[in-house]
């Protein structure tokens, strides 16, 4: 198992070590030398007829955790983490309106989780799509990519407000999935914007070989900006770090629908394999969300709820297998002040509560205190944060976080 696993990343690494020094190659050829935090390298054909940029990414971090039990705190535990390091790749082919964007991922929190049903290969690939602008405001995606949930997770994690993502969005996020999206917007007035999205999906989650072993991924989003448009993408940036001069907001809300669903959190979680095969049950969860940013100051909040026909796994006898659906609902509120140096703090407060039965102790509470330096906004920053947690019927935690993010 070892060598065979180690026999499929060869290629990987050959690949992207070959395709590193050919971007650097022409670069110095062409005399490219775009600004920091706009990619590393970015080209242009000669005829206009595409295009490609290049940025890779790095995310260090160091943690301390220590559990809080009768009255008194146990020996902490420290660690380092390469939590994230990627390359990226976009840009456009035949026309500025056929567009793509590939992410890879190597870092081994990014490679984890391969399995039978990724034919055992290297995790690597996050997004592969082609996002056509067909007609008018109309655009197709086709690909992998992230299906349109709740608003923290569409944030790329190299954009966010804190060290990392709530609780609520590790429960309850619906990622990434094979499939095709229907993308639309359009104005009411001069100001006021709503944006619709579609998703059919396979409902497996990413990089998925098997096939779809129960129904398909229904995801539906619309969103509706009164104050008009962000600056810069701003609604799905953390932190005003463009202090915007007026007010802004944007409020979400999704539907996904996840039929004969066989994983415990949607197209995500552990596979519920039974002694037939595997349990299948109908998935929905439901996000609204709200993004306000205005001078430096910024609000998010998000609801999540999920619900499963059949939640608990069972065997063709009734009997159960251990496994159920993560059910139940989740809050997560978390805001900031951006000062003119660049410096920024920021509070959140998430709580998930589960319905089902055997995670009825599962409850979960976490408040966490950061602050930021951003040195070329989200390109080149330093956060740290606290967090304290209460889990359940487990013993509470305290956890404290200090990394850096560098990305071209």
């Amino acid at each position: 198992m070892t060598k065979t696993k180690i026999d499929l990343q060869m290629p990987f690494k050959y690949f992207l070590i070959g395709i590193t020094l050919l971007f650097i190659t022409v670069a110095h050829s062409q005399d490219i030398t775009p600004k920091f935090g706009e990619g590393m390298l970015r080209l242009v054909s000669k005829d206009s007829s595409w295009s490609v940029r290049f940025a890779p990414r790095i995310q260090f971090r160091a943690l301390s955790n220590w559990d809080y039990e009768n009255d008194k705190f146990g020996k902490p535990e420290h660690s380092f983490l390469i939590r994230r390091a990627r390359l990226k790749f976009d840009g456009f082919a035949y026309s500025p309106k056929l567009r793509y964007k590939i992410e890879l991922g190597l870092s081994n929190q990014d490679i984890s989780r391969a399995s039978d049903f990724t034919g055992n290969a290297p995790n690597i690939i996050f997004d592969a799509v082609i996002m056509w602008n067909f007609y008018e405001n109309f655009e197709l995606w086709a690909g992998q990519a992230k299906l349109p949930g709740n608003r923290e997770r569409v944030i790329s994690s190299a954009n966010l407000q804190l060290i990392d993502r709530s609780i609520l969005n590790s429960t309850f996020n619906i990622d990434r999935d094979l499939g095709i999206q229907l993308r639309h917007h359009f104005n009411i007035s001069e100001k006021i914007i709503i944006r619709e999205m579609l998703a059919f999906s396979q409902g497996e989650g990413r990089n998925i070989i098997t096939g779809n072993l129960g129904g398909n991924q229904y995801t539906s989003r619309v969103e509706i900006l009164p104050l008009g448009e962000f600056t810069k993408k701003g609604d799905y940036i953390g932190g005003d770090i463009y202090r915007e001069k007026s007010p802004k907001l944007a409020i979400g809300a999704t539907f996904d629908l996840n039929q004969d669903a066989v994983k415990t959190r949607s197209n995500m979680g552990n596979y519920m394999e039974n002694d037939i095969g595997f349990h299948e049950t109908t998935i929905s969860t439901v996000f609204v969300d709200a993004m306000f940013k205005y001078n430096g100051f910024s609000f998010m909040g998000e609801y999540s709820y999920r619900d499963a026909t059949d939640p608990i796994a069972k065997n063709s006898d009734g009997s159960t297998t251990g496994e159920e659906v993560y059910t139940g609902q989740g809050f997560n509120f978390q805001g900031g002040y951006m000062f003119k140096t660049n410096w920024e703090i920021a509070a959140r407060f998430s709580s998930i509560l589960p319905e089902t039965r055997f995670l009825a102790n599962d409850t979960r509470t976490q408040y966490t205190l950061g602050g930021s330096k951003y040195i070329v906004g989200h390109k080149l920053k330093v956060q740290s944060d606290l967090s304290y947690a209460t889990n359940g019927g487990e013993s509470d935690s305290i956890e404290f976080r200090i990394g850096f993010d560098l990305h071209f």
